[in-house]
């Protein structure tokens, strides 16, 4: 396969599947489960944090997930959305935000470092399911 005859759109979108994960957004709390090898064994670790930044580019989206792990310290981790280590992602909370980018958390410490949740109601949510399902 040439590359030249291919726009940079198409090359992106090539291998793209649904991987079924459910949709989540800036500001949502979420836990990311990724398989890692160690010594011939397979095992799954979970991170667990808010998204703090999506960059849509095709087959190439990646999201960044930060924890205040022990000790107060901020963990930071970028996540390929279409990689074949991510196993699952499941969305706890979401969040009230009114930005695409949430690197000022980085200078926030306590709770000025948390973001506003979202409060789900049964209106809210058969809201939510009728627009999906349009």
């Amino acid at each position: 396969m040439k590359a030249a005859f291919y726009t940079k759109e198409t090359i992106r979108s090539i291998g793209m599947k649904d991987r079924g994960f459910p949709s989540f957004g800036i500001g949502d709390t979420v836990v990311v489960s990724q398989s890692i090898k160690e010594a011939g064994k397979e095992r799954f670790q979970a991170f667990q944090g808010n998204v703090i930044a999506i960059h849509k580019k095709g087959i190439s989206t990646t999201f960044m997930v930060r924890k205040i792990a022990d000790g107060g310290t901020a963990v930071e981790r970028i996540f390929p959305l279409y990689s074949p280590l991510v196993s699952s992602i499941k969305v706890l909370s979401r969040g009230d935000v009114r930005r695409a980018k949430l690197y000022y958390l980085r200078k926030k410490v306590g709770k000025r470092a948390h973001v506003k949740q979202i409060v789900e109601t049964k209106i809210s949510t058969a809201k939510q399911q009728a627009a999906t399902a349009e």
